[in-house]
């Protein structure tokens, strides 16, 4: 991720490898499915924003070959090491603070990013300023408000609990510039930042095994913080990772939509 100071969910916590692999299992499908209909291929230069993990950088690198280049960014770039190597080049770099990576980029990539980012309108014309005519723009974001239950069928004291952390969770968020209600906005921003064709879709997923998986490592890793903000006791928290690990509860992400369009 790209946010510096006060950014909840850390790349450098134990937890953070495995809610990286949980995105890619729940959303690396409908990323790529994004990036095939754009024709990506041979050649490409490419632009990942706020990387994180390597499962979507390490997909488009052998797409490009090595006749074309990815550009992995994120201001923690401790798990991008394993993608290190040519056409993949790693640079720490602050999307809502620097200015682009360079300039003629053939696609331009950020998923669940610009939510955590304070300065995403800055990052975003970033994004757009580097793309070539003709160069297409992904962004891919959450939007918590628009589904804001770990378990939308809330029918037992379990679920409520679940929904009550996710609750405070989505308070810690906002309470450190997250913008909760920012995926639905993308179509309109990307047409406002000049970019045509705009389209836009959602995927939602609901009782996956990695929502389970996220679930757990995302709950751990914020566990302190929902301690002391008093959103949950340490009792709370044990009850809720022994129910997800249980495999009884239908767990869900917030929707992620997908908004592209060209420069």
């Amino acid at each position: 991720m790209t946010r510096s100071d006060g950014y909840l969910l850390d790349n450098r916590q134990t937890e953070a490898a495995e809610r990286f692999d949980a995105f890619a299992t729940l959303f690396d499908p409908t990323t790529f499915r994004h990036l095939e209909g754009f024709g990506i291929g041979p050649g490409w230069r490419c632009w990942e924003v706020g990387a994180g993990g390597t499962s979507v950088v390490s997909w488009l690198a052998k797409k490009v070959g090595p006749t074309g280049k990815v550009v992995a960014t994120d201001i923690d770039i401790s798990c991008l090491a394993p993608a290190a190597r040519p056409p993949v080049e790693v640079r720490v770099h602050d999307v809502g603070v620097h200015e682009p990576p360079g300039e003629g980029f053939d696609l331009v990539h950020a998923r669940l990013v610009l939510v955590h980012v304070p300065e995403r309108e800055r990052a975003l014309r970033s994004m757009v300023k580097a793309l070539r005519p003709g160069g297409r723009l992904l962004i891919e974001d959450a939007d918590p408000a628009l589904q804001p239950l770990t378990c939308p069928d809330e029918y037992g004291p379990d679920q409520q609990l679940a929904n009550r952390l996710r609750t405070g969770f989505r308070q810690l968020l906002a309470d450190r510039g997250a913008d909760l209600a920012y995926g639905r906005r993308l179509p309109r921003l990307l047409r406002e930042a000049g970019l045509r064709g705009v389209e836009a879709d959602a995927y939602f997923p609901v009782a996956s095994p990695a929502c389970a998986a996220l679930e757990s490592a995302t709950i751990r890793q914020i566990r302190d913080q929902l301690v002391t903000a008093d959103l949950a006791t340490d009792a709370d928290i044990d009850r809720h990772l022994t129910n997800v690990a249980s495999g009884t509860m239908d767990l869900a992400t917030a929707p992620m939509i997908s908004a592209w369009g060209r420069r």
